[in-house]
């Protein structure tokens, strides 16, 4: 499953959600038909969507599984998934969010590094959260920082780098 969308809160009088698009799919909530919410407490609701409009950057849904705004609000927080599409348009050597969460982190000599965790969005860039051993370390999603990504093999091998004191991966310096 792939998380499309956020519900930020209920919108007007039939149960209908403003959502915050989390996709970066064109058109992605367009012709939607199902879905499935995945709710704060776990619950997993697979839904049908039935309206669907663009309101500035995100989109007014409206769903089977409520139809008013109190039962709407009790969804504040839900995750939006769809089945994942492997067909989807791409750039060589680009790849969608979902596909890195997971990956397991490895140094050049093969060493266990960490888990991806997270992406967060910067400004000027992305930078991959990796998980090891209890620690967080930050890694920024930049060519120069990672020799390579095996989506099948579920491995994102590092470019030469150090782990900086601070818990963010440097180039500078490095071994």
């Amino acid at each position: 499953m792939v998380t499309i969308g956020k519900i930020l809160k209920p919108f007007g009088i039939r149960g209908q959600v403003r959502v915050e698009s989390l996709s970066d799919v064109p058109d992605r909530f367009e012709d939607l038909k199902s879905v499935t919410l995945i709710c704060a407490n776990g619950d997993r609701i697979d839904t049908n969507v039935q309206s669907v409009r663009q309101i500035g950057e995100g989109y007014i849904l409206g769903f089977s599984a409520f139809n008013t705004p109190e039962t709407a609000s009790g969804y504040r927080g839900a995750l939006i998934q769809i089945p994942e599409q492997p067909d989807l348009p791409r750039e060589p050597d680009t790849y969608y969010q979902f596909e890195l969460i997971g990956l397991q982190v490895e140094d050049q000599e093969g060493q266990h590094r960490g888990t991806v965790e997270d992406i967060l969005d910067f400004p000027h860039q992305q930078v991959l959260v990796i998980q090891h051993e209890g620690q967080e370390w930050l890694l920024p999603a930049r060519k120069e920082m990672i020799e390579s990504i095996d989506i099948a093999d579920s491995r994102l091998r590092l470019a030469r780098l150090r782990l900086a004191s601070n818990g963010i991966w440097d180039q500078a310096n490095a071994l």
